[in-house]
């Protein structure tokens, strides 16, 4: 097996991180691009996540990153070098073949609005299930703007357990913060971070690691029924109100599918009071017969009903998914407005 010269893939998936954060931080708004300025600044000088982060030399290394994104923002994306051959950045099953090995695990592909995402990081584990690969990976050595925990990309599933660990860290602060969500501090109590919450944070990243990959197989198990139609409606409703209701449903069914039969199936409190904890947003609004069969399963710890429900919303989002596929077949670009419409008569405001 040749050798890698580890040091010069590094310095390659970098550039690539830097030439796309330069092509596509200007579409975030200032206070996203600051929060995410911020974790990047943490995680490139390795700062613990208890420690507050000094904001002079924050503000300093901003300005030197946004002139060094200036020099490259024109340049093309390079290719890795592995040993022997040279791989296209987007070549993400290619460059695994030759990294696995090596103990490293490599992505390279497109997130929202189409920016590329890149990282590199140790490999903790991998495994295949439901025909899909799933890389878990560790210490990130190479990482652009956005760190997603999971993604999913063809028929790889990836989880970034450094930056579950700092989302989930975040949760817990919101929740110190204001502790009026009741799922949260379940999750916390399972975990035990008031006796310890370092270790308490290891547990959670762990239980959440699965959760994740639950959530990622439900995905791809829901991409490949609804397949190009839906990324065709996708791309009709971008960056709409339509389009958070799209994603809302999509996700609806896979956690149908996926996230809530697994959960159940393991019968890990912690895993399903942190889920519900984040039961939010629009997907709250459309979905509001599940919030009540928690809260029955929280008090009682009979399960059935919850489990009903989850299996009725299966079918319930399949079926709602195909209405929206059948919509964007027949109205085409004016798809948006009629999904805006439907989620007036199915959630009304309050």
């Amino acid at each position: 097996m040749n050798e890698l010269n580890v040091g010069a893939i590094v310095s390659a998936v970098q550039k690539n991180c830097h030439i796309s954060d330069a092509q596509y931080a200007g579409d975030l708004t200032l206070c996203t691009f600051l929060l995410k300025m911020r974790e990047l600044y943490r995680w490139e000088h390795d700062i613990p996540l208890t420690r507050d982060m000094p904001k002079s030399e924050v503000g300093d290394w901003m300005n030197e990153r946004e002139r060094l994104w200036e020099t490259v923002e024109a340049a093309a994306f390079e290719a890795l070098p592995l040993a022997e051959a040279h791989v296209d950045p987007f070549e993400v099953e290619a460059a695994n073949r030759r990294l696995a090995p090596h103990g490293l695990v490599y992505s390279g592909g497109f997130g929202r609005s189409c920016k590329p995402h890149f990282f590199l990081a140790n490999l903790e584990r991998q495994e295949t299930r439901q025909g899909f690969q799933i890389f878990v990976a560790g210490c990130e050595f190479a990482r652009d703007l956005d760190a997603p925990p999971g993604m999913m990309l063809d028929h790889s599933i990836f989880v970034r357990t450094e930056s579950l660990k700092r989302w989930l860290w975040e949760k817990y602060e919101e929740w110190r913060w204001n502790r009026r969500n009741e799922a949260m501090g379940r999750a916390v109590a399972c975990h035990g971070f008031e006796r310890d919450e370092a270790a308490a944070l290891e547990a959670m990243t762990r239980t959440e690691t699965e959760s994740v990959i639950l959530h990622e197989l439900g995905e791809a198990r829901v991409g490949a029924l609804l397949g190009e139609p839906w990324a065709a409606l996708l791309a009709a409703v971008m960056r709409s109100r339509a389009e958070i209701v799209v994603r809302a449903v999509r996700d609806l069914y896979a956690d149908c599918l996926s996230t809530l039969p697994g959960l159940l199936e393991r019968d890990d409190p912690a895993a399903l009071h942190f889920f519900f904890a984040n039961f939010v947003g629009m997907r709250r609004k459309l979905f509001p017969e599940l919030a009540p069969a928690y809260r029955r399963w929280a008090k009682s710890g009979n399960a059935d009903t919850l489990g009903a429900v989850a299996a009725a919303g299966q079918a319930r989002w399949s079926a709602q998914c195909a209405e929206f596929i059948d919509l964007h077949a027949r109205l085409g670009e004016a798809t948006g407005v009629e999904i805006e419409a439907w989620l007036d008569r199915a959630a009304p405001a309050d």
